[in-house]
């Protein structure tokens, strides 16, 4: 059964890592860019942006918490809490995405299709911004509760 636990803590390692690096990267540059770009570009940019991110990172984001729950179901019981902690930290990362950055993504992907700009989109952008940094953190605890998992069930 261990065995299985760090096959998949590895892949929820993999998996999560992906939105990490997306979130740390948004976080450390494209929140500042998007800071200083008009309010055209940013509708526009990011717009397009959550197009493609919304359709293609929802495969990494299932994985890691498929594995997460896999983890939990076959680890030892150290490794399993490393597993909890990464299910709580992605369902929680889940909450917020689906409550605050969801929205905006589908307000700016609606309004780069139609090719206008919303007038509140500084507003939106800055709401978004405020998220992405306690989004980036719960993806670092969950890639910590992952490695406790695969460093600890054998």
């Amino acid at each position: 059964m261990t065995s299985v636990a760090l096959v998949t803590a590895l892949v929820g390692i993999a998996a999560t890592a992906v939105i990490y690096g997306t979130d740390v990267f948004c976080a450390l540059v494209l929140r500042p860019a998007a800071g200083g770009a008009t309010d055209a570009a940013v509708a526009d940019l990011l717009g397009r942006v959550h197009h493609y991110a919304d359709r293609r990172l929802p495969v990494p984001g299932v994985a890691a918490t498929l594995a997460a729950v896999a983890a939990i179901a076959s680890g030892t019981v150290i490794s399993r809490a490393g597993a909890l902690l990464a299910l709580l930290a992605l369902l929680t990362w889940l909450v917020i995405y689906l409550r605050v950055s969801a929205p905006i993504n589908r307000r700016l992907r609606a309004a780069a299709a139609a090719g206008v700009v919303p007038a509140d989109t500084r507003t939106l952008q800055t709401r978004w911004d405020s998220v992405i940094w306690p989004r980036a953190a719960l993806q670092a605890l969950a890639l910590t509760g992952l490695l406790l998992t695969a460093l600890t069930c054998q």
